[in-house]
Order: C-alpha cells, then sequence, then structure tokens
C-alpha cells in the first residue's frame, strides 16, 4: 500500500514540475514579445542619434559646462563630445559665445572649433 502513495506523490510532483516549466516558457515568451514589439515601436516613432549622427538641420551646440567646453547634439542635452579645454582659455568673445550655446551646423566645423582652441 505504501508502495502506491509513493508512486503517486512523485508523478503528483513531476506533473507540477511540468506545468510550472510551461508556465515560465509562456510567461517568459509572452514577455518577450512584448518587448519587442515596444522596441519596434521606439525604433519607428524616435530617431536615435548615436555620435556623429546629427542629421539635416540639427546640428550641434559648444557650451560650457563644469568649466570645460562641451559638445551637445541638436536638443543641448545629448552629450556628443566632452573636451579638456577650460572655457577660461578661449578669448573673451569666444567665451561668451560658448557660455551662451554656439550653434555649429556641422561635424567638421566642431572639430575645426576643438582643434583651434586645444592645446
Amino acid at each position: 500500500m505504501k508502495k502506491k502513495y509513493y508512486v503517486g506523490f512523485f508523478t503528483g510532483i513531476f506533473l507540477l514540475a511540468i506545468i510550472l516549466g510551461i508556465g515560465y516558457q509562456l510567461s517568459y515568451r509572452h514577455t518577450m514579445n512584448r518587448q519587442e514589439a515596444k522596441s519596434e515601436q521606439e525604433k519607428t516613432t524616435e530617431s536615435v542619434t548615436t555620435k556623429g549622427d546629427a542629421t539635416k538641420n540639427e546640428g550641434y551646440y559648444i557650451c560650457e559646462l563644469h568649466g570645460y567646453v562641451v559638445v551637445y547634439l541638436y536638443d543641448k542635452t545629448t552629450v556628443y563630445e566632452v573636451t579638456s579645454i577650460l572655457v577660461s582659455d578661449l578669448p573673451e568673445d569666444v567665451q561668451k559665445e560658448v557660455k551662451s550655446g554656439k550653434y555649429v551646423e556641422k561635424e567638421s566645423e566642431v572639430y575645426g572649433f576643438l582643434e583651434n582652441y586645444s592645446s
């Protein structure tokens, strides 16, 4: 009689493990599908920019951050380049432009500016 109980107990544990495994796989697939759909939606609705990817009519801003010259993308929040150029080392008129946020349209202009004022 005891043997029947052991077989039934282990069969129940085995079935429970199978049910939990299937449930986990289904929930995992559901979550991954939702994340994939969300990332696809974000890709289509947002323009993702990386270093060097300013598109037409967007450009760059050369600004000051903690006393150093920093280049931002067109949105003035995404840092494009952090430099070791001190704003205090720049000529006075250039300091004013940088402090107010100097707009530059092309990447080549940004690097031209940085090359001129780096030591």
